[in-house]
């Protein structure tokens, strides 16, 4: 259960990062209201994993799906870079990620 409200946060962290990014490009208080919705509902959610997950497991996982999240939605919707490069990179963030899984 714990791992499941993990990988909540930082699906919910991934949607906030996509709103902040709207809010930048278009100024509407709606994807402010939106980013600032997702983003209180991440720390939440993290916040009571931490309590079964030593904190930097719990922190380095809810980066990673963040991170990996939002290359991946900024690849798919924004036209980002999908240079096999920076593809490797998120490779490794997303196997690391996994790694801390398997290992707590």
């Amino acid at each position: 259960m714990v791992w499941i409200l993990l990988i909540c946060a930082g699906i919910f962290e991934m949607l906030g990062i996509t709103f902040l990014n709207a809010y930048v490009h278009s100024r509407k208080y709606k994807s402010l209201g939106w980013m600032i919705t997702f983003f209180a509902i991440s720390f939440l959610t993290l916040s009571i994993a931490m309590k079964q997950l030593p904190m930097s497991t719990a922190y380095a996982v809810w980066t990673g799906i963040g991170a990996v999240g939002g290359a991946v939605l900024g690849m798919l919707f924004y036209k980002e870079s999908t240079d096999i490069k920076r593809i490797i990179c998120i490779l490794v963030i997303l196997g690391s990620t996994i790694g801390l899984k398997l290992l707590s």
